[in-house]
């Protein structure tokens, strides 16, 4: 599946095909930090397709659990994280955030990993209250006095 995609600014842009039975929802630790969630979806991109239409990421590697740095890309403007892929030359494979792909409503993910790490109350967002826009939102400051 051909996919295109953007930061949150619109500096960053790309185009990539992809497999769409190869969502993930990856729960390691790591992940929760990166992305300022719970969990971060990624949809893998097939070796050697992903390609940077506009803007130069900022690039910071990690070193994975198993001792491989990971490259991790950001837009520099906005800070949107965009993809994940290996350090050094070759076809890659790269990690796309599902939140930046345009087509991201069509992606279902297929799998979950890293469980272990996993926050105990993801699997009972069912029971917690929706409000499906800003403007329905009821908040309201509450005092301790």
């Amino acid at each position: 599946m051909k996919i295109d995609g953007s930061c949150h600014c619109g500096y960053i842009t790309y185009g990539a095909e992809i497999d769409p039975d190869k969502v993930v929802i990856c729960h390691c630790t790591d992940c929760q930090s990166l992305s300022g969630s719970a969990f971060r979806t990624v949809a893998m991109s097939r070796a050697g397709t992903f390609a940077l239409r506009s803007g130069t990421p900022k690039l910071y590697v990690k070193t994975a659990e198993s001792g491989a740095g990971r490259e991790q890309a950001f837009c520099p403007e906005c800070g949107s994280p965009i993809y994940s892929t290996s350090v050094g030359d070759g076809p890659k494979i790269h990690g796309i955030r599902v939140g930046t792909i345009r087509q991201r409503n069509e992606l279902i993910p297929t799998r979950q990993v890293w469980t272990r790490s996993e926050q105990h109350w993801v699997d009972d967002l069912g029971s917690v209250p929706k409000v499906a826009k800003q403007s329905q939102l009821a908040l309201k400051p509450t005092t301790t006095d």
